[in-house]
């Protein structure tokens, strides 16, 4: 893929000079959603697809876009000047918003660049394209202008950005793990401290399918906005009687106690889904630790379950692949992955099955939905880099 990127770059900027090649990976969130926003854990991994990128440094101040995903807009130009969300300006916004932010930690670029970017996550899945494109962005800002920004800050800059350019109140979560994955390896993250550990993901006879409804759904949009904000109110009401500075810090059991305190109903089913889910992600983390991929995967089916009912985020198609992989002999868990509203569903599925699985839910959800799901067997892979 790289040699692609590579040609249609010389294609459409010409040869010579010093072009780079960089790679940062889509994710999948195998447990501990909505809960980056709420000072809670996450378990994401990194995906061996993702965002390619080739770049080289101009001698003015334009910066020109081209995306081989989007073919037609053809080349999309701006400058250092002109750093300023546009819907006009469709996609580039999330590069340009980088490059802002980059700007405001004081971080200036002294000359602009040329970029051809080619993306294999589908888009609308819920696999973070738009946190995969930032982190690359991030992560060619640090290598071509040699600005001294750790990957930890790379990931904390790609959301400033996506929160405050392009409008979507996100967590930390894709960004950081599109940065800091490990080959093999989940991360379990404290979104509230961001300490970290790496945890290996050891499925031997069983392998990480994910199912995409083929419904799209953009982040950027009233539904996931609101959830923030019913939390961000069901803590304020619980502050007042206990004290925590974050849903994530509330056991179940000091939920259960002192959830009378919160005021909306509404409100209170979203800090309930938040405050298990954290456990539960805490619990499934220690599982997978111990090799007990079974309790694992009964964790998952938990958290698909409150994701439905408590926090919302689920659709009809979503719920129609769940209940069909949870009605195929060998799967171990499955449950909906990323912001919601559509996407994909992640599964834990024996080896012996995987086929059984494919065949089933795909008819099934052609049956039910009228509509064809994709399916992809992934591997866990390395967070961005510079491609060789």
């Amino acid at each position: 893929m790289k040699e692609k990127v590579l040609s249609v770059f010389k294609e459409k900027y010409g040869d010579g000079g010093d072009i780079r090649l960089y790679f940062a990976p889509g994710r999948v969130n195998l447990i501990g959603e909505h809960t980056d926003y709420n000072g809670g854990h996450v378990f994401p991994c990194a995906l061996t697809i993702g965002t390619y990128g080739a770049a080289r440094k101009r001698e003015d101040r334009k910066i020109r876009f081209y995306s081989m995903n989007f073919r037609d807009l053809g080349v999309i130009e701006t400058s250092l000047d002109e750093l300023t969300p546009d819907k006009k300006a469709g996609w580039t916004n999330y590069p340009k918003g980088v490059m802002w932010a980059f700007r405001g930690r004081g971080y200036e670029m002294d000359c602009g660049l040329d970029v051809v970017i080619y993306g294999d996550i589908p888009n609308g899945s819920g696999l973070s394209s738009s946190a995969s494109l930032e982190v690359l962005t991030g992560t060619m800002l640090k290598d071509l202008y040699g600005f001294p920004v750790s990957m930890v800050e790379i990931a904390q800059i790609g959301q400033y950005s996506e929160n405050n350019f392009n409008g979507c109140n996100c967590g930390i979560m894709d960004q950081f793990a599109s940065a800091m994955g490990k080959k093999d390896h989940a991360i379990f993250l404290d979104t509230n401290t961001l300490q970290y550990e790496y945890a290996p993901v050891k499925l031997e006879d069983a392998k990480i399918v994910i199912t995409n409804s083929k419904v799209k759904h953009s982040l950027v949009d009233s539904a996931y906005n609101d959830r923030r904000n019913e939390c961000e109110r069901a803590l304020a009401d619980l502050k007042k009687v206990t004290d925590i500075s974050a849903l994530g810090d509330l056991t179940e059991e000091a939920f259960e106690a002192h959830k009378d305190a919160i005021q909306e109903e509404v409100c209170r089913k979203r800090a309930k889904h938040a405050v298990y889910e954290n456990q539960r992600t805490i619990h499934a983390e220690a599982a997978l630790k111990e090799g007990n991929v079974e309790q694992f995967g009964k964790y998952m089916n938990q958290s698909h379950i409150s994701l439905r009912d408590d926090y919302e985020v689920s659709c009809e198609e979503i719920d129609v692949l769940v209940d069909l992989a949870w009605s195929v002999p060998g799967v171990i868990g499955s449950r909906i992955t990323g912001g919601g509203f559509g996407g994909c569903t992640v599964s834990i599925v024996k080896n012996d099955a995987v086929d059984t699985f494919i065949d089933t839910v795909k008819k099934g959800y052609k049956d039910k939905c009228h509509k064809t799901a994709e399916f992809y067997v992934v591997e866990v892979g390395d967070g961005a880099h510079r491609l060789a």
